[in-house]
């Protein structure tokens, strides 16, 4: 199971818009996954969360870093790294998908590791609903 960037971080600070009934499924499937240690995260997600940060469009109580260090300690979750093939796969998605080169890499990397993907976001869902990914909307 592959967290998307926001559900990262909402899951991590208890973000409320987690309390819907929808969302309260989604937890206990993602509870299952950390305790099999099946949960993962794209190191892109790393990167846009530091820039999010930097921009001032989020911010943590802990500097940054320190919130990134402490969120990949979470026992049953791991890194992916972006490798040759999920940046290769990246830009050739097929069907049709937006250009955010984020969402990309984080689609590509589910693909790769033929995971469920965790996600909010409506392209992302719309694109599973087409059977290019598995989505676990949120």
């Amino acid at each position: 199971m592959v967290l998307d960037t926001h559900v990262w971080v909402w899951l991590l600070e208890g973000s409320k818009k987690l309390s819907t009934t929808k969302a309260s499924a989604a937890l206990s499937r993602i509870r299952e996954a950390a305790e099999r240690s099946e949960l993962r995260v794209s190191i892109i997600s790393v990167w846009e969360l530091s820039l999010l940060d930097a921009k001032g469009r989020l911010r943590f109580s802990v500097p940054c870093l320190d919130w990134i260090d402490k969120a990949l300690s979470v026992p049953g979750l791991a890194l992916i790294p972006i490798t040759p093939e999920i940046a290769v796969d990246s830009s050739r998605l097929p069907g049709e998908f937006h250009g955010d080169p984020v969402d990309r890499l984080i689609v590509a990397t589910s693909r790769r590791v033929e995971a469920e993907l965790v996600t909010v976001d409506r392209e992302i869902r719309d694109y599973g609903k087409q059977g290019y990914v598995k989505v676990l909307a949120v």
